[in-house]
C-alpha cells in the first residue's frame, strides 16, 4: 500500500522537523521540498510547487488578515484597552467576583475590535491578574476567566483565524465571521454565570470587600460613553458594512482600521512611536500567517500528487460511516490534536482530509466550521501545549506554578465542551445568524 508509506513519509517529515525545533512554517517548507523532489519530478517539481504555493497567497480573500490584526495592535499599543477596562469597572460596582466578571465583559468587548487571542490574554493578564491577586482572589479565579475569554476572541469577529480557516477550507469568510458571534456571546454569558455561581457557592475563593470605588452621575458613565461605545461602534461599522452588502470582508476590515486610527488620533493616544510598534507587530503576525499558508497549500498539493488523499478518503468511505458518526470522529480527532499542536497546525494537518469528507457527506460547511473553531478554542486552554496557558504563565508573578495555571482553566474547558455539544446537537446556534442575514 504505497499511499500509506507516502502519507507516513509526509506527515512524519513535518512532525520530525517540528520535533527538531523548526517553526511550523519552516517544518512544512522542509517537508514540502523533500516531497516535491520525490513525487513531482525532482528539481522541476520543486519549481512548480513553489509557483503554485506563491499563487495561493496572492489572493484578495486574505487581505483582511493584516487589517484585523492591525486593529487590535493599535488598540493595545495606544493604551485604549485600559480605558475600556476602566469603563466596565465603574459600571460593575457591587457583584460577587466583581473583577473576574469585569475581565470577561471587557475581554468580550476587546474581541470585537481585536483579531488576536494571545494579545487579549496577555493584555488582560498583565493588567487584571496582579490586581486580583493583591485583593486576595484565589489564583483560579484570577487567571481562569482571562484564559477563557482569550479563547472566545477566536469566535467573535474580527478574527484573523476565521479568515485563515475560511481561505484554507474554501468556505465563505463572511458567513463564518457571522456564524461565530452567537456561540461566542453565549460562551461569555456562560462564563459570567459560572463565576457568579462559584463565588456564591465557594465564598472563600473571592474577597468579601471587593465592591470597587463607587462613582455617581456622569463620572460613573464617562469612560463607558467616551471610550467603550466609540470603540464598539467600530465593530458595528465592520459588521454593518458586510451585513448590508455595502462592503466585502476586505473593505469592511479597511473601514475598521480607519475607524480605529481615527479614534486613537482623536483621543490623542496615537503617536509615531506606538503606530510604528503596531505596524511592526502586524507585519510579524501577518507574515507568519501568510508564510504558513504557502506551506499548507504546497502540503495539500503533495498529498494529492502522492495519492494519499484519494486513497485515505476511499478507505474511510468503505467504513460506511453516517454523516453524524463521521462528524463525531473528526471532532474527537481535533480535540486530541488540540492538546499537542497549535491551532494553525491543526488546520494545516486536518483540512486537506476533512473538507472533502464534509462536502461528500453533505455536512453544512458553516456548521462544521464553527465546530472546528470551538475545538481550536478548546486547544488554546488544554494542557500540555495550550498557548493561552503559557501566555498567562508568562505574565503572572513567578510564584504562580504552571499547574495552578492549568487547574484554573479546567472549569472553563468544561463549559466550552458543553458549548461544543450544544452546537453539535443544535446547529442553528451557528447557522441561524448567517442565514437570517442572507
Amino acid at each position: 500500500m504505497d499511499w500509506i508509506f507516502n502519507l507516513t513519509l509526509l506527515l512524519g517529515g513535518v512532525m520530525g522537523f517540528m520535533l527538531l525545533g523548526l517553526p511550523v512554517a519552516l517544518a512544512f517548507l522542509a517537508a514540502n521540498v523533500v516531497g516535491a523532489f520525490l513525487f513531482m519530478g525532482g528539481l522541476a517539481g520543486i519549481d512548480q510547487l513553489a509557483r503554485n504555493s506563491i499563487a495561493s497567497v496572492i489572493t484578495f480573500s486574505l487581505t483582511p488578515v493584516p487589517m484585523f490584526v492591525l486593529m487590535g495592535e493599535v488598540l493595545f499599543q495606544t493604551g485604549l484597552a485600559l480605558k475600556v477596562i476602566d469603563g466596565f469597572d465603574r459600571l460593575i460596582y457591587r457583584m460577587p467576583a466583581r473583577l473576574p466578571v469585569v475581565s470577561i465583559v471587557a475581554g468580550t468587548a476587546f474581541s470585537a475590535v481585536s483579531g488576536s487571542t494571545i494579545a487579549t490574554t496577555a493584555m488582560l493578564g498583565r493588567s487584571m491578574t496582579p490586581v486580583m491577586l493583591d485583593k486576595k482572589y484565589h489564583p483560579s479565579m484570577a487567571m481562569g476567566p482571562i484564559i477563557a475569554i482569550g479563547g472566545v476572541d477566536m469566535l467573535i469577529p474580527p478574527s484573523a483565524l476565521i479568515v485563515l480557516f475560511g481561505s484554507l477550507a474554501n468556505i465563505s469568510i463572511t458567513k463564518l465571521l457571522f456564524a461565530g458571534i452567537v456561540p461566542g456571546l453565549l460562551l461569555s454569558l456562560a462564563f459570567v454565570v459560572y463565576i457568579i455561581a462559584r463565588a456564591k457557592l465557594s465564598p472563600h475563593l473571592v474577597p468579601q470587600n471587593d465592591t470597587g470605588i463607587r462613582y455617581d452621575g456622569w463620572e460613573k458613565y464617562r469612560p463607558f460613553v467616551l471610550y467603550v461605545l466609540p470603540l464598539l461602534s467600530i465593530f458595528g461599522v465592520v459588521i454593518g458594512a458586510m451585513t448590508g452588502g455595502l462592503a466585502t470582508p476586505t473593505e469592511a476590515a479597511a473601514l475598521g482600521v480607519a475607524g480605529t486610527v481615527v479614534l486613537a488620533t482623536l483621543y490623542r493616544a496615537l503617536n509615531w512611536r506606538n503606530m510604528l510598534a503596531a505596524l511592526k507587530g502586524t507585519v510579524q503576525i501577518s507574515g507568519m500567517i501568510l508564510f504558513i499558508i504557502v506551506g499548507a497549500t504546497a502540503f495539500s498539493q503533495l498529498l494529492g500528487m502522492s495519492g494519499a488523499t484519494n486513497a485515505l478518503l476511499g478507505s474511510i468511505g468503505e467504513f460506511g460511516l453516517s454523516p453524524t458518526a463521521l462528524l463525531v470522529a473528526m471532532v474527537v480527532i481535533l480535540l486530541l490534536l488540540g492538546s499537542f499542536v497549535d491551532q494553525i497546525s491543526m488546520m494545516l494537518l486536518t483540512l486537506p482530509f476533512f473538507m472533502p469528507l464534509v462536502i461528500g457527506a453533505g455536512i453544512d460547511p458553516i456548521w462544521f466550521g464553527v465546530l472546528f473553531l470551538i475545538s481550536m478554542q478548546l486547544g488554546l486552554m488544554t494542557p500540555p501545549f495550550g498557548l493561552l496557558l503559557f501566555t498567562m504563565k508568562g505574565v503572572v508573578p513567578p510564584d504562580i506554578t504552571i499547574n495552578q495555571v492549568f487547574l484554573s482553566a479546567v472549569p472553563f474547558v468544561v463549559i466550552s465542551l458543553l458549548m461544543l455539544v450544544a452546537v453539535f446537537f443544535l446547529p442553528a446556534i451557528a447557522t441561524w445568524l448567517p442565514a437570517a442575514l442572507g
